[in-house]
């Protein structure tokens, strides 16, 4: 039984009736019968276009479908693939603009379909996990990376700092501090996640941050801020930050005297460490009396990434704990800290409060 070209034409594209036309002229009247008898090879040539053009089209179908189930598909901010679209030589048919720049990025071959999620609080929402390490992507021109997920506080943060043990040594120098350094195996372990990575999860700043803070009896307190992030490499990964609340006190702010806050205060201050001193302090270097990477002025009321001292007070020449001031002290070194953000309208489980630091 002969196919009718025609009504497979017009379903497809109003276009290939004019290719159909422009093909085998002779059967361009009107009321004529579209067989593959008419004009033979070319009429066979063009059924297998046509065949072609249909299978394209379910394929971005089910693309576009999958991205926005899936919720990679922001139209706020789309992403041009820098590749160039396949198109088939025996056809001249021009692609689709828009739904290639819909495209955020091709998708890897058949068989190694890998999309990940932006940060944990879509890997939360996407498959309600347990805490624990997960890849993420929050950009999408730099390759995944492997963070800690605290889903045990209402959901959805992922971990840039942790102190647990003293067994990470935090007195590192420029490269490690960009890189990232420490152990991301089990639910305990220490780590900085890498001022390179910090930037790229926070740079947009419409997020919440989240300071846990234990002390060696047990007790915890916290620390909120809105719209925390760090600049890039460039600008020396500086620390900006906007409003507080809490518990503990805004140390990062200084406390609240205006002395303190002049030389204490973090808000504007670019990253050192022993390698690479950018502090106020114009005798000395901060990240070398505290042996630590931090967002120093001259120097500091807060150091989570400070000198680890057991059994919490501690005497030594500097005031190089790990320490909040304003909630125990500058020679009093605590126990736990975990350093944790999510997006700052983030609606979670259960209210935030019980993370496990």
């Amino acid at each position: 039984m002969k196919t009718n070209i025609a009504e497979s034409v017009l379903l497809l594209n109003p276009l290939a009736v004019l290719m159909l036309h422009l093909v085998c002229p002779t059967i361009a009247a009107p009321g004529h019968l579209y067989t593959s008898d008419v004009c033979g090879p070319e009429t066979e040539d063009l059924k297998s276009n046509i065949g072609k053009l249909k299978n394209k089209v379910l394929i971005m179908t089910w693309l576009v479908e999958h991205l926005q189930m899936h919720r990679y598909f922001r139209p706020l901010q789309l992403a041009v693939s820098d590749s160039k679209p396949q198109t088939d030589p025996s056809v001249n048919v021009k692609h689709n603009s828009s739904l290639d720049k819909a495209m955020m990025k091709p998708l890897p071959p058949a068989g190694n379909l890998i999309v990940y999620d932006k940060d944990c609080s879509e890997v939360f929402d996407r498959l309600r996990s347990p805490s624990g390490f997960y890849r993420i992507r929050p950009k999408l021109h730099q390759e995944p990376f492997l963070v800690y997920c605290d889903m045990a506080d209402g959901g959805g943060w992922t971990v840039f700092q942790r102190r647990r043990h003293g067994k990470v040594d935090f007195n590192r120098d420029w490269v490690d501090y960009k890189d990232g350094f420490g152990d991301f195996k089990l639910w305990n372990d220490e780590f900085w996640l890498g001022n390179d990575h910090m930037n790229s999860l926070l740079s947009e700043g419409k997020n919440l941050v989240k300071i846990d803070l234990m002390d060696w009896e047990g007790k915890r307190s916290y620390a909120f801020y809105e719209n925390f992030r760090i600049t890039d490499e460039a600008d020396k990964y500086r620390l900006q930050y906007g409003q507080y609340s809490g518990k503990a006190g805004d140390a990062l702010t200084g406390g609240a005297g205006m002395v303190e806050q002049w030389s204490s205060c973090l808000s504007g201050m670019q990253f050192s460490t022993g390698d690479q001193d950018n502090d106020r302090f114009l005798q000395g270097s901060c990240a070398k009396e505290n042996q630590a990477g931090w967002w120093f002025n001259r120097c500091h009321t807060a150091n989570l990434n400070g000198k680890f001292y057991h059994r919490g007070k501690y005497k030594a020449e500097y005031d190089n704990g790990v320490v909040w001031g304003t909630w125990k002290g500058l020679w009093y070194s605590l126990r736990h800290t975990t350093m944790k953000v999510r997006p700052l309208f983030y609606l979670d489980i259960a209210g935030s409060g019980a993370g496990d630091i």
